[in-house]
């Protein structure tokens, strides 16, 4: 009879992950090649809306049926779902269509966990064809 009318109250907490509400911007230049096996390397500067800031070095690494040589100049990119600049460095999945002659664009939605990354460039050079890699993102 003791324990009649007893209740338990368990303190409640925020275990519910923090929000990723900070966005960053990529601008950046890359240049590379495909036969096959598509590789392309580049460098580019990260800003994030909570005042981060870091250079980076991108590469892309995969295979398909590729084949060309171009170069993206002022490329943009938009990541979004991160905690901070440190949720940007990593690999993202890829996987793309490409077509062009002369001019060359691109525009592609790339993840990483719950983390996306936008990019839309345009550049020069030749490439056709469907491949699937990642695309690297690290710090300098």
């Amino acid at each position: 009879m003791a324990c009649a009318g007893a209740m338990t109250v368990l303190p409640t907490s925020s275990a519910q992950a923090a929000e990723a509400s900070v966005k960053c911007d990529l601008v950046y230049n890359l240049s590379g090649w495909s036969l096959i096996y598509k590789h392309a390397e580049g460098t580019g500067m990260v800003t994030c809306s909570n005042g981060q800031s870091a250079k980076v070095k991108i590469a892309v690494v995969g295979g398909g049926l590729t084949a060309g040589k171009y170069h993206i100049d002022n490329g943009k990119g938009e990541i979004s779902k991160v905690h901070g600049i440190a949720d940007v460095f990593g690999d993202y999945a890829q996987a793309g269509a490409e077509a062009g002659v002369v001019k060359s664009s691109t525009a592609q939605v790339l993840t990483k966990g719950t983390t996306s990354l936008a990019l839309a460039g345009t550049g020069e050079g030749v490439n056709l064809g469907i491949s699937v890699g990642k695309f690297t993102i690290s710090q300098l």
